[in-house]
């Protein structure tokens, strides 16, 4: 229980900054450089949240497979949609294949 609090918190994070500065729920409907800085809080939380799960010298689960494939999945989706738009993605690529 405690590794999904620590993994829901960046997500809070994302998801507070996402509502509060651009008034929408939906990552997807974002433009470019937006959707680029709620992504980069996703990444970087989680990244931090990974540090803090080896901090405390907890095993990596499943959940934290999960929570990786499932902003890989977004960056993914936004990526296709962005594409099939005729929209400049070259950021975001960069950002998945690292």
């Amino acid at each position: 229980m405690k590794k999904v609090i620590i993994h829901i918190l960046p997500v809070a994070l994302g998801f507070t900054w996402l509502i509060l500065v651009n008034r929408t729920f939906n990552p997807l409907f974002l433009k470019g450089p937006d959707f680029l800085k709620f992504y980069l809080i996703l990444i970087f939380g989680f990244c931090a949240s990974f540090l803090v799960l080896k901090f405390f010298k907890e095993t990596i689960s499943g959940t934290t497979y999960c929570f990786m494939a499932l902003i890989f999945f977004l960056g993914i989706v936004k990526m296709i949609r962005g594409i099939l738009l005729g929209k400049p993605v070259g950021f975001l690529i960069l950002i998945l294949v690292l």
